[in-house]
């Protein structure tokens, strides 16, 4: 099966996709940069957050990758913090 996946991809990557959400009421590019700024926002809030000490840092690191993860985003590659 999973060489036909393969052949299947290769296939419709050539081809045009069209994607419509007729009952969508705002634009999907206003969509994103929303999340995006809230994204931002609350990014900005932990940089600021002034009670956290040097060995807070990494915390803050995670916080990020948590953020994205919360918004459907995965960092895979850096999210190992055991």
């Amino acid at each position: 099966m999973e060489l036909y996946q393969e052949i299947l991809k290769a296939i419709l990557l050539e081809e045009e996709i069209q994607i419509t959400f007729p009952n969508l009421s705002i634009d999907p590019k206003e969509l994103v940069e929303s999340q995006c700024y809230q994204a931002l926002k609350l990014i900005k809030a932990v940089l600021e957050d002034d009670t956290l000490d040097d060995d807070e840092c990494f915390s803050q690191i995670e916080e990020f990758v948590c953020i994205f993860e919360r918004m459907g985003v995965q960092i895979d590659a850096r999210h190992d913090f055991g």
